[in-house]
């Protein structure tokens, strides 16, 4: 990830948080900061398939975070201070979870459509959308995952051996 092109030409990033079943992405987060880079997270808003991409201001900035109820450290609601990533700049590359993949580019998440909703955002904001990278265990390639309509596919799937 780190000698990726993509990544290294990015200025602004967005990352997830990991669960302990997904890829680790501390390390991401710690390079990102290493390098100047600019780092947001998603904080997912309950009951919807709203989410948002909030800055951190550094990767110890993680230890302020609150835990969900799905077991996910994200910004408290009532955190306003933080700069969403579309009322700035926007973004140049997120990094995205999931359940499984297949070689087309399709992602299975976790069926509330936060990316696929978000990325149609990204759509509208004047830099446009962000490259998408998913961050994969090997095991999560498949023949073909279940898509939907509004499903957005992944720009590049990173995963061993690939």
């Amino acid at each position: 990830v780190i000698g990726h092109p993509k990544y290294q030409g990015s200025r602004r990033i967005a990352i997830f948080l990991s669960m302990p079943d997904e890829i680790q992405t501390e390390e991401i987060i710690k390079d990102i900061f290493k390098q100047g880079k600019e780092c947001f997270i998603p904080r997912y808003k309950p009951h919807s398939n709203q989410m948002d991409m909030l800055k951190l201001s550094s990767a110890e900035d993680i230890s302020s975070l609150t835990l969900t109820s799905w077991n996910i450290l994200q910004p408290s609601d009532d955190d306003s201070t933080r700069e969403e990533a579309l009322a700035g700049g926007g973004l140049d590359l997120i990094f995205m979870p999931g359940l499984g993949f297949d070689k087309k580019g399709n992602r299975l998440g976790r069926g509330k459509g936060y990316y696929d909703t978000y990325l149609e955002r990204c759509m509208k904001h004047p830099s446009g959308k962000p490259y998408t990278i998913a961050l994969a265990f090997r095991e999560q390639i498949c023949e073909s995952v279940p898509v939907a309509e509004n499903d957005v596919q992944v720009d590049e799937i990173l995963y061993e051996d690939c």
